[in-house]
């Protein structure tokens, strides 16, 4: 591979040290395609650069490399979880990748007198408690009913609170003990709460342990009533930890992991514990498996393990940097797939003592991990009792998840193959067939919008959306909305493709679609097909989605710009089935898009938050106070200044901004 490769390059390899540390791998456009790590960086960097490895996909990777960047640490375990961060934050073509998804939600115990129980997602205060992470918002919502039904804890907020002056319908149904209008003491709602914190933490039954001397305590007085009342929550709290299946002798914060690969796709599927609570689980399917995992199994194949041999432009002192080790046997998909995850999670969020997981996992990887987070973590593989219980339940779910992808992704390939043979194209590629399907969305001429949604590699392509706003036409002219939208969005690419004198424009500039919708008939056809004309591009891109008979879904007609006949798919076609989802996309897209914009227009929803010293909380007891943004310039100065932090001279500032 050496004659590929700039002497400039192959003289940096030579001049690595023998050191642990993790390398980046570039090619010509400056685009990452690879993070590793090594325990010595001379011999695992210098051994890509040995071989010829032929047509296969890491001779193609290879072959890209026209740059690289090494970083030295202290220690392996340092070099893997530096590894893993690069891959988290710049998104390298050939690593294991995990979507960086870590907004987890948390059940919150607001500071007041009268705590109330809250659905929390956000950044973390110390003067309230959290409890937590939850992998769902359904399993805090349901833990927020449980506490309802044990402890009858308040969930209304402080405004609903501080001006109740009777009893809710929570009251009614022995939901809430009415701390409101002064139906619980503030000892016996501190107790509730105190109970409930108890409860979270897994000491269930030090809880039931503690009301039962209550009640009897209550009985010897010949206080019947509160004893009943207290039986009662006994009664709930024993329903809730038989329904649970809680095990509460032994673990109470663990975290379940179980990996499944197939078909070239993952699913690591995370299963919480939390106070000996099973609280649900959350997938995660990672990108780049394939690759990923051929190129670090070859890597590992000789590169740590023995000498480099002489060559690659490398002197024989320096490739001898090490002496020889013992081969390894190569690591299973599996534990590459889920240290992977480990390593790209855990940093950030928290993580409890123990991890159950389905394959065993380095020591080194926990060791830094526990180094990282100041928290001792535990890997138990093959575990026994109410553990495995809960690993097999994690393992069958990740099992389930990996079949539903696989079987969703078969379908959409399918569909996209569908299209493409009935539209007669040939794209280079399948999985980077690329479509852009344009909209039009307003209310009567008011707060027009265009929206470009795209689909491509089989699915929608949420963070390439795009939402134009229309200016400077008749309100409700759609055809001229639809000449600025596609003149807007395709000038670069024309641009691009002059620089280019006829070849393909350079990686990171403008680039056509395979195909481009418009939603409409031949009008919006026509208006397409001019723009294209003036740019230069090519019509034959360019289909119209003509609504059928009676605008019956299924009846639609595809229109094309080059005049070629109409084309009627049939209902049942699966291609039709993939242009109406796109064309359906960019319809909703359009249209949330436009009545936001038409909301501000409106009532001038954005002027509020562009007054200086107006922030959030502000705001916010603005608009709880006067009812809305309406309410608010409704207001007189004398009125703005009576809300808590605005002083007179910002309440005028806020009437003057609002009129």
């Amino acid at each position: 591979m050496s004659d590929v490769h700039s002497e400039q390059l192959l003289s940096e390899v030579a001049a690595l040290p023998a050191l642990p540390g993790v390398y980046r791998y570039f090619d010509a456009d400056g685009l990452l395609l690879y993070v590793g790590k090594a325990l010595n960086l001379k011999r695992r960097v210098s051994s890509y650069f040995q071989k010829n490895h032929g047509g296969t996909r890491i001779g193609h990777m290879v072959s890209k490399i026209v740059r690289m960047e090494t970083t030295v640490v202290r220690s392996e375990a340092e070099a893997l979880l530096l590894e893993n961060n690069l891959i988290k934050t710049l998104n390298p073509k050939y690593n294991i990748l995990f979507r960086d998804d870590k907004s987890y939600p948390y059940l919150k115990l607001a500071s007041h007198s009268f705590p109330r129980m809250a659905y929390y997602r956000g950044a973390v205060e110390k003067k309230h408690r959290y409890f937590g992470p939850y992998p769902s918002a359904w399993a805090v919502k349901e833990t927020i009913q449980l506490l309802q039904k044990v402890f009858r804890l308040r969930t209304c907020e402080d405004t609903v609170f501080n001006n109740r002056t009777r009893p809710c319908l929570l009251y009614q149904i022995k939901r809430c003990s009415g701390p409101c209008v002064d139906l619980v003491s503030p000892a016996d709602y501190a107790r509730d709460v105190a109970d409930a914190e108890r409860f979270l933490r897994g000491e269930a039954q030090g809880v039931l342990s503690e009301m039962e001397g209550r009640m009897m305590a209550h009985a010897e007085r010949l206080e019947f009533e509160q004893a009943a009342e207290i039986r009662n929550q006994m009664t709930a709290l024993s329903r809730v930890l038989h329904q649970q299946s809680m095990d509460t002798a032994s673990d109470q914060d663990v975290d379940i992991l179980a990996v499944k690969v197939q078909g070239g796709r993952a699913c690591v599927n995370l299963a919480m514990v939390r106070g000996g609570r099973h609280l649900g689980d959350r997938p995660y399917f990672p990108v780049h498996v394939e690759d990923a995992v051929a190129l670090s199994e070859w890597a590992e194949g000789g590169a740590d393990t023995a000498p480099a041999p002489e060559g690659a432009g490398l002197e024989a002192s320096e490739t001898s940097a090490a002496p020889a080790a013992p081969a390894t046997a190569p690591v299973p998909v599996e534990v590459r797939v889920l240290e992977a995850f480990i390593a790209q999670h855990y940093p950030g969020v928290p993580v409890p003592s123990v991890l159950v997981t389905s394959v065993p996992v380095d020591k080194r990887l926990l060791a830094a991990l526990s180094e990282q987070c100041g928290v001792k973590i535990n890997a138990v593989h093959n575990p026994r009792e109410q553990r495995r219980i809960w690993l097999e339940m994690a393992q069958k779910n990740a099992d389930l998840q990996l079949a539903r992808l696989l079987s969703e992704e078969g379908s959409q390939q399918a569909r996209t193959r569908a299209l493409v043979e009935a539209l007669d194209l040939s794209p280079d590629d399948l999985d980077q067939f690329r479509v852009e399907c344009f909209d039009i969305s307003h209310t009567a001429g008011e707060a027009t919008q265009a929206s470009c949604v795209v689909f491509q590699q089989h699915k929608m392509q949420n963070s390439e959306y795009r939402r134009f706003n229309i200016e400077g036409i008749t309100g409700g002219d759609d055809y001229a909305a639809m000449r600025q939208v596609l003149t807007r969005r395709y000038s670069k690419v024309a641009e691009a493709l002059r620089e280019a004198g006829g070849a393909a424009p350079s990686p990171g500039q403008a680039r056509l679609p395979d195909l481009v919708l418009v939603d409409g008939g031949k009008g919006q056809v026509s208006m397409a097909r001019e723009v294209f004309e003036s740019l230069g591009l090519d019509l034959s891109v360019i289909v119209g989605v003509e609504k059928g008979e009676g605008r019956k879904v299924g009846l639609e007609e595809l229109v094309f710009a080059d005049c070629r006949d109409k084309v009627y798919l049939g209902k049942d076609s699966a291609a039709l089935m993939l242009v109406a989802q796109i064309r359906d996309e960019a319809h909703r897209f359009a249209i949330t898009g436009m009545r936001a914009q038409r909301a501000k227009v409106r009532v001038g929803g954005s002027r509020l938050e562009d007054i200086p010293g107006v922030g959030p909380k502000k705001r916010a007891r603005l608009l709880q106070r006067f009812g809305g943004v309406r309410g608010v310039a409704a207001a007189s100065v004398a009125d703005l200044s009576t809300v808590d932090g605005i002083s007179a001279d910002l309440a005028e500032e806020i009437y003057r901004a609002l009129h």
